[in-house]
């Protein structure tokens, strides 16, 4: 997510091809030859004859992408004296892949590029004409210049043709707050399960439904983007650097509404965390700032599922290859969904299977504790019963569950946000606009709810009244709760309170919080 300026020295001399690329060039890399010499055939120019040398500086640091395809071009027509204003060229940061008959593509990483060009007081930076409203971002006092061709680059650069820098509009940009075909008013019955989706939503809690198949756990967690509240701008800027490197912004603008990630159950490591051989970001950090939804949790692969411990507890996700090491923000929300067994019926006893109650207790076993630790609201969801099913639709909607969490968040923030000013959390600039990313200004341990906090503003924030602290360390003792489980029973009452306007952590929202801790599978058979 970080760009660093790579040098495309050329030298051309006497003898014949092949021409050589050195610099630790990957495979794409190699390729752009290709494509250079055939984009510039079409486009008018002569590609050289003689034997050329071509340096991507540092020669140290491995490149990869397409993106060389325009600077690679340029710096040929500059080597051969067909672009002669060689100053202009080095002042503005070039990126862009070329297809054969010259016409521009558009990049992965256009807006950590344009980050770079500020930072490192370029003049601007020249890219595809679809990557220009993304790097836009980074606001006024860098030119960024789209463009759709190789010639029209090149007319740019000798002053033939001019290029207007694209403008910033943070209200295009930005977007609206994306709407859902989905409602929380499709939702009959399951009292219990909505009102824990709307505490998780609330505090940015981890959770885990646990019912039957067919009693609502996937619905439910599909309507949990529509209460969710938008991003800001801050955080959709941070989310977009991630996109760009990802796979680029869909539209070529930045998102307002939350990330909501679902993979596969047959999904591996490498693809949850991260990893491969270029140390790409998995769904943990594709859903940062947002949900990841695991459906079906047992039959994940135990590893993949155990390598997630690390990112749900720090926020961030820390892939070490031999060819890569990189740390990407996973800030996210976790709601997974299980059922009780493998036949999924074990609590009703005329349709569980003979194993019952063993084979609940081997297949809930496949989740280890310290996971389970980390999931701060467990709940069960029962069957939907027919006479649920024949009810008129709930009046409530998803609008107005989203009003209550969105006001939870804004206490939240400004709580936050004072506890800052007291010195009790890292000093990080608030503003909204570009100039945050184009100071790049990131702290993905930054605490935005509930959720994040620990330590010293946990306890400024949530500290119980007297009734409440007795039952939460009654409730520790009976239960053997960890100083994990304890400090995320602290943040869902918080969270709770919030939900209710109050302003100090009662026995009631301790009460309540330490409800969604669910015990160890054995102790839940035994009892």
């Amino acid at each position: 997510m970080d760009a660093f300026p790579v040098e495309v020295e050329i030298d051309i001399g006497a003898g014949m091809p092949p021409h050589r690329l050195v610099g630790l060039a990957e495979g794409a890399v190699k390729e752009s030859l290709d494509r250079v010499k055939s984009a510039l055939k079409n486009s008018g120019f002569e590609f050289p004859h003689r034997k050329m040398t071509i340096n991507l500086a540092p020669a140290d640091t491995r490149k990869e992408g397409s993106a060389f395809d325009l600077p690679l071009a340029l710096g040929i027509l500059a080597a051969q004296n067909v672009l002669k204003d060689r100053a202009r060229l080095r002042e503005y940061l070039v990126l862009g892949e070329l297809a054969l008959d010259g016409r521009i593509k558009g990049i992965r990483g256009a807006l950590p590029t344009a980050l770079l060009a500020r930072s490192g007081k370029f003049a601007g930076v020249i890219l595809p004409r679809e990557n220009a409203s993304e790097a836009s971002v980074v606001g006024k006092g860098t030119a960024v210049l789209g463009v759709e061709s190789l010639r029209e680059a090149f007319e740019f650069l000798e002053g033939l043709r001019p290029l207007e820098s694209t403008a910033t509009d943070l209200t295009a940009v930005f977007g609206a707050a994306g709407k859902y075909d989905v409602d929380f008013s499709e939702v009959k019955g399951q009292e219990q399960a909505k009102r824990a989706l709307e505490v998780a939503a609330a505090g940015g809690h981890n959770l885990l439904m646990v019912g039957p198949p067919g009693s609502g756990k996937s619905m439910l967690a599909a309507r949990l983007p529509g209460i969710l509240p938008p991003l800001e701008p801050a955080e959709a800027l941070e989310l977009g650097m991630l996109q760009s490197v990802a796979a680029g912004l869909r539209g070529g603008g930045l998102l307002r509404e939350r990330p909501f990630r679902d993979p596969h159950h047959s999904a591996s490591t490498p693809a949850l965390v991260g990893g491969g051989i270029k140390g790409r970001p998995g769904e943990v950090s594709l859903a940062h700032l947002g949900v990841l939804f695991l459906d079906e949790l047992p039959e994940f692969n135990r590893a993949a599922l155990e390598a997630l411990r690390q990112p749900l507890e720090s926020g961030r996700a820390s892939v070490a290859r031999v060819n890569a090491h990189v740390t990407y923000p996973a800030r996210v929300q976790l709601v997974a969904a299980m059922n009780p067994c493998r036949c999924g019926h074990l609590m009703e006893p005329s349709r569980a299977c003979g194993r019952a109650p063993r084979c609940g207790l081997d297949y809930q076993g496949k989740l280890s504790g310290p996971l389970l630790d980390r999931i701060d609201l467990c709940i069960d969801v029962p069957p939907v019963s027919s006479a649920d099913l024949a009810l008129p639709p709930p009046a409530e909607s998803s609008t107005d569950v989203a009003a209550r969490v969105a006001a939870a968040r804004a206490v939240q923030r400004e709580r936050l946000e004072e506890c800052d000013r007291k010195g009790k959390l890292l000093a990080v600039e608030a503003d909204e606009t570009a100039g945050l990313l184009a100071d790049r200004v990131r702290n993905w341990s930054k605490p935005r709810c509930n959720a994040d906090t620990d330590g010293a503003v946990l306890a400024a924030i949530a500290e119980p009244d007297a009734e409440g602290r007795a039952l939460l360390t009654r409730a520790a003792e009976r239960l053997g709760l960890s100083a994990r489980a304890w400090h995320r029973t602290l943040r869902v009452a918080r969270t709770l309170a919030d939900l209710d306007g109050a302003d100090s952590v009662r026995r009631l929202h301790i009460a309540e919080a330490l409800s969604y801790r669910r015990p160890q599978p054995r102790q839940a058979m035994a009892a």
